[in-house]
């Protein structure tokens, strides 16, 4: 399918660079079938939903992953992607060209890694030195990993550190955060608690390479990344007596989506799954897992947006996005969310 078919324009004001203040006030487009449409906000999630429904969150956890340093007197930016493991790990380089493999980079506050072999995408495999757990030399040295349509227009600051993380965050290694549950307070979920719609927590660490553009002309072309996942057999059991039950299973974040969808057989049983996922999902794709979606507004021509596409319907999205942009809701990572309900098969 053509990648220009995903295309939309955008207005650049409409890119927040703050979530909204209480978090929950942000406003939700709500969209169900070919024709509903519904302005409404966050705090108003439990009057869309079924008592009996379950909501999945993702309890990854972000950590300072934007790197600043030197080799030699070349200034070098690391963004760590994925873990390889204790000491080892996937980045994207800023000045790749001047690092080679056997390099050493310095990232200030004693923490300094060497880069390794590097890979096909560019990123390098970089191995901190000493023996402190890496997570602590990060909380010296690093930064929050904003995406780079807000690290273009302000440098992350100390207010990041909490705004970028969610409720639930609690296993550590994202780099960049699942941001549709960034919309969540204690209120709104005591909210949900007493509307009967029980809740569920997942982990997708999500990697850097959910912001790579997609630079080819067809999304056969396009090589996804991977990330690493996790359910276990207990959520797995629970998750599917919701749905014997009766229940929806609404998917917070296009994160606990894929690890829905890749943790699901062809018969629609959640399998408990631990490992690498790398599902690309664009129109076409049969949904076996989830009935709904609550998700931020995407990039155009991005994955994220071929993923509510596929859920939606191509068109569809198009006539969801333009209202969003008419009526001047927030974009991307720190702005408002949707609701989404693909119309149901009779």
């Amino acid at each position: 399918m053509r990648v220009d078919l995903f295309d939309f324009k955008l207005p650049q004001e409409l890119i927040a660079l703050r979530p909204a203040v209480p978090r929950d006030t942000a406003r939700m487009l709500v969209a169900e079938g070919d024709s509903t449409l519904v302005d409404s906000h966050v705090r108003n999630l439990p009057d869309m939903l079924r008592p009996g429904d379950m909501l999945v969150f993702n309890d990854t956890r972000v950590i300072p992953a934007q790197l600043e340093g030197r080799r030699g007197d070349a200034k070098i930016g690391a963004t760590l992607h994925k873990r390889l493991d204790l000491r080892r790990w996937q980045a994207f380089i800023r000045n790749a060209k001047r690092v080679r493999e056997g390099d050493r980079i310095e990232f200030g506050a004693n923490v300094a890694a060497t880069a390794e072999a590097r890979h096909e995408d560019g990123s390098f495999t970089l191995a901190f030195t000493g023996e402190e757990p890496v997570e602590l030399l990060l909380e010296r040295a690093g930064k929050m990993p904003l995406p780079p349509y807000i690290a273009g227009k302000r440098q992350a600051d100390e207010r990041d550190r909490s705004d970028y993380q969610t409720l639930f965050a609690d296993k550590d290694g994202a780099v960049a955060a699942p941001t549709a549950a960034l919309h969540f307070t204690d209120d709104l979920i005591a909210s949900i608690e007493e509307s009967g719609i029980a809740r569920e927590t997942l982990t997708l660490h999500v990697g850097a390479g959910t912001f790579l553009p997609v630079k080819v002309e067809d999304t056969d072309d396009h090589v996804m990344h991977a990330e690493w996942g996790r359910i276990d057999r207990e959520t797995a059991d629970r998750l599917n007596a919701v749905r014997s039950d009766g229940g929806r299973i609404v998917a917070v974040g296009t994160t606990s989506l894929r690890l829905l969808e890749s943790a699901t057989d062809k018969d629609g049983i959640i399998r408990p799954f631990e490992g690498d996922t790398s599902i690309f999902i664009t129109p076409g794709y049969r949904f076996r897992a989830v009935d709904g979606l609550m998700t931020n507004f995407h990039l155009p021509k991005s994955t994220l947006f071929m993923l509510v596409g596929a859920l939606m319907g191509r068109r569809r999205m198009h006539e969801v996005y333009a209202h969003a942009i008419a009526a001047k809701y927030r974009f991307y990572s720190y702005g408002d969310s949707s609701l989404l309900f693909p119309r149901t098969a009779e």
